[in-house]
């Protein structure tokens, strides 16, 4: 028989991996790319326009702060990746900030930043979804009233290409996101070509007013100067996902650290010019956008009912030949495919840093565990799921998700900057060799500087985003690092619970072993349980029934009798019809009796085949068990009977999960089956 669950599952995924072809799903440059910078290369789509709406809050009077702000971030951005270069020559390991925190500054500040990422890799992947999906929307309007279905949709297809592997999720994610670079570059330079020869490009807000919000109208002092760090924090969100990179040094080909080094590199270089070329055209073409369509002035019709365009699509309409144009469509169709492909930046960094802090004690020992096909399955699953549910609850509306994000980040920046200076002070109090002490001192600088100012970012950010949604994302951190050290007490407290201090009283035999075999009708189950448990040798040996029917015990006393078993039968009265207490109380009283016993608890139980059959058996032995369990000195052991319609169930899957990664050879098909194999069947 088909085994579907079996099959839907390789149709999915992909065929089982072993252990020993993990060195196959290594990524070269190219690959790793679009994999781990996705993000940082996408959010040039909407970080533009996020400095853009907090300047707009107070009219079109300070948008000539927007070179300088977005200057402020480009500057920032090349600190970061410069500092983030040496954490991955320092820590190959992929640790990355967790590792560098942890190792310098304590294990505390290591689950701060720990639990820091992990927030924000939930929130990258529901703003990049959102993102791209607004940008669908900006293309065909009409979608706009599924905007969380397709939210959802595109996380359920991101966890499907994650579940089959590291490099297949690369080489699907390849070339949208290659194919967004060069739209954004062809986009950028045609439109700077051409405002070079006299015919800039006019975007389709170009002619609108923005009257301003009144309570950001007129601000000068301190007031500007706040609403100037606000929309510098929110253009900050360009930075999301660089550190990404170091916690994946160990997914790159050899060399790891020099690959992953020309990798962040790469993308440092690629999103800076693209962040400079969209800012500069959005100038150039006077793209006029607010969080409100009813303060654009100039607008013809029912304000409520207008839908604003992104940037990127408005640029795109104006440079590349209107909203029919096919060039309009190549970038729209590009930037929303890499904006919902961003999220896979965190597919990858949420499982990675959730696999070492299991292995680490700080989290469930199932996410350390790699799927069939050598993903941590569980890691990637548990991401899919909480940005649903950010998704959903925030309808998935890029305003709203973003005030949560970015905050992480930058914890997480400014902590593992400050951990390098620490490093490089401890490798240079005992590097004796002039040249390596340059480097030393050259990368201290770097990180110094880098742990200054993204430390001056993280402020700005606390400032400015707090009271807008960002203490949501702080209260989920600081929850989220009191269950990890939760967890780790707990793990710490069972190791110690269980470690074998004398092995010769651990060692030492009961004195006795006493067998109590549950009976409740005399039929085929009862005897094969007799059996099995004569069979154990037990020093003494009854059989044990609850009272709750004088007319049902008499006629199980006398079939008893009647079949000469030679295993006593010790009744025991309920007259409120109970069961689970009389045995549970019997039980207990044999280990008060005699503490050095134990008591070995045989109990029949039927196999069934139908679903609706197990709501017709083993009730009472489930519950038995289940109290049993918790009676010291006291082991439980089932004895199967297989009925008739467990045969329809029994269709087990041709290999066991895990097979593969345990080396199980595979299973000879039925109709390659020789008589011997029949005969050693059991």
């Amino acid at each position: 028989m088909i085994n579907v669950t079996g099959l839907l599952k390789r149709l999915a995924i992909g065929r089982a991996m072993r252990s020993e072809e993990l060195h196959e799903t290594l990524l070269p440059k190219r690959l790793a790319l679009p994999i781990f910078a996705s993000d940082p290369l996408s959010s040039v789509a909407y970080a533009t326009q996020e400095i853009l709406l907090v300047l707009t809050l107070g009219g079109m009077a300070y948008l000539h702060f927007t070179p300088w702000i977005a200057a402020a971030v480009v500057a920032l951005m090349a600190v970061v990746v410069l500092s983030y270069r040496q954490v991955v020559h320092a820590y190959p390991s992929g640790g990355g900030s967790y590792e560098v925190v942890s190792q310098n500054l304590g294990a505390s500040a290591g689950l701060v930043v720990a639990a820091s990422l992990l927030v924000d890799y939930v929130m990258t992947v529901a703003v990049s979804v959102a993102s791209g999906v607004d940008n669908i929307i900006s293309a065909v309007p009409e979608l706009a009233g599924h905007r969380v279905g397709m939210a959802v949709g595109f996380v359920a297809l991101l966890t499907a290409v994650n579940l089959r592997g590291v490099r297949e999720s690369g080489q699907a994610f390849a070339a949208p996101t290659y194919l967004f670079i060069a739209g954004v570059l062809i986009m950028v330079i045609t439109g700077l070509l051409r405002y070079a020869f006299g015919h800039a490009p006019v975007s389709e807000s170009a002619g609108f007013g923005i009257t301003p919000d009144p309570r950001d109208a007129g601000l000068a002092g301190f007031a500007l100067i706040m609403l100037c760090l606000r929309a510098f924090s929110s253009g900050c969100t360009a930075l999301t996902g660089v550190e990404a990179i170091s916690n994946g040094v160990p997914a790159f080909r050899k060399p790891k650290s020099r690959n992953a080094a020309a990798t962040m590199s790469i993308m440092g270089t690629i999103a800076v010019a693209m962040f400079i070329g969209v800012t500069t055209l959005a100038l150039v073409a006077k793209v006029h956008i607010t969080d409100d369509s009813c303060r654009l002035t100039g607008l013809t019709g029912d304000c409520g009912a207008y839908t604003q365009r992104t940037v990127i699509a408005q640029l795109a309409a104006a440079v590349l030949g209107g909203e029919r144009s096919f060039g309009f469509y190549f970038v729209q169709a590009a930037t929303a495919l890499v904006l919902v492909l961003a999220a896979n930046t965190a597919f990858n960094g949420f499982p990675l840093l959730a696999s070492i802090l299991a292995q680490h004690r700080y989290l469930p020992r199932q996410l350390h565990n790699r799927g069939d096909r050598l993903a941590f399955s569980n890691g990637i699953i548990a991401l899919a799921l909480a940005a649903g549910l950010l998704l959903w609850f925030y309808r998935a509306d890029v305003t709203s998700l973003i005030h949560l994000y970015i905050l992480g980040v930058f914890t997480s920046f400014t902590l593992s900057q400050t951990g390098m200076v620490r490093h490089w002070n401890r490798e240079l109090r005992d590097e004796a060799d002039p040249a390596a002490r340059r480097r030393g001192l050259t990368a201290r600088i770097i990180n110094a500087t880098g742990a200054v100012v993204t430390g001056l970012v993280l402020v700005i950010v606390l400032a400015t985003k707090f009271t807008q949604g960002a203490w949501l994302a702080v209260v989920a951190a600081v929850v989220l690092w009191v269950t990890m050290r939760g967890i780790r007490r707990h793990y710490d407290a069972v190791a110690a619970e269980l470690a074998v201090t004398d092995p010769h009283a651990e060692l030492v035999r009961p004195s006795r072993v006493v067998g109590v075999v549950l009976i409740s009708t005399l039929h085929k189950p009862t005897l094969r349980a007799l059996a099995y448990a004569r069979a154990f040798r037990p020093d003494r040996l009854e059989a044990l029934t609850v009272s709750v029917d004088r007319e049902e015990t008499r006629t199980l006393q006398q079939q008893w009798a009647e079949l000469d078993v030679d295993v006593p039968l010790r009744v025991i009265d309920s007259p409120y019809r109970e069961i689970t207490r009389p045995v549970v109380e019997y039980v207990r009283s044999i280990r008060r009796d005699s503490p050095r016993d134990v008591v070995g608890v045989f109990i029949p139980e039927y196999v069934v085949g139908h679903w609706w059959e197990h709501l017709l058996h083993n009730q009472s032995a489930l519950w038995l068990k289940s109290r049993l369990l918790f009676t010291p000195g006291v082991m439980v052991t089932s004895v199967p009977w297989q009925l008739t319609s467990s045969s329809r169930a029994d269709h087990p899957a041709r290999r066991a999960p895990g097979a593969t990664r345990r080396g199980e050879p595979a299973p000879v098909p039925q109709h390659h089956r020789t008589a011997d194999d029949d005969r050693a069947r059991p």
